[in-house]
């Protein structure tokens, strides 16, 4: 079930201020990180330019995610494995701000988000 709006919003204002204090501005043609909202869910990703010529896409490697749960008005932070399987990040307790697990995605303190 998809977000209520107010929380979407909320939600990606600080999304978007976060990917673009992770994206360098000088190097915006190699490398930007950025968001995708899916269901109740959100991935943010790190992408990289093509780093052949003959290729066009961009290539997209998942960081972290979070989920919203509407019963209890909270975000709970993922981590995928090498096998790209999410689980639940147990380094930090789930939080009515999004904010909060972004701060803890860019703290790291495992190495986990961004190795």
């Amino acid at each position: 079930m998809p977000f209520p709006v107010i929380v979407k919003t909320l939600a990606e204002q600080k999304l978007t201020a976060y990917c673009k204090k992770k994206s360098p501005g000088h190097l915006a043609h190699e490398l930007r990180v950025a968001y995708e909202i899916r269901g109740n869910s959100v991935t943010i990703f790190e992408q990289r330019a093509p780093w052949r010529p003959e290729m066009s896409e961009w290539t997209s490697m998942p960081v972290a995610q979070v989920r919203f749960d509407q019963k209890t008005g909270t975000w709970t932070l993922y981590c995928a494995d090498r096998n790209g399987k999410w689980h639940r990040y147990e380094g930090k307790q789930p939080s009515k701000d999004i904010g909060d697990l972004l701060s803890e995605i860019d703290r790291d303190p495992t190495g986990i988000f961004w190795g």
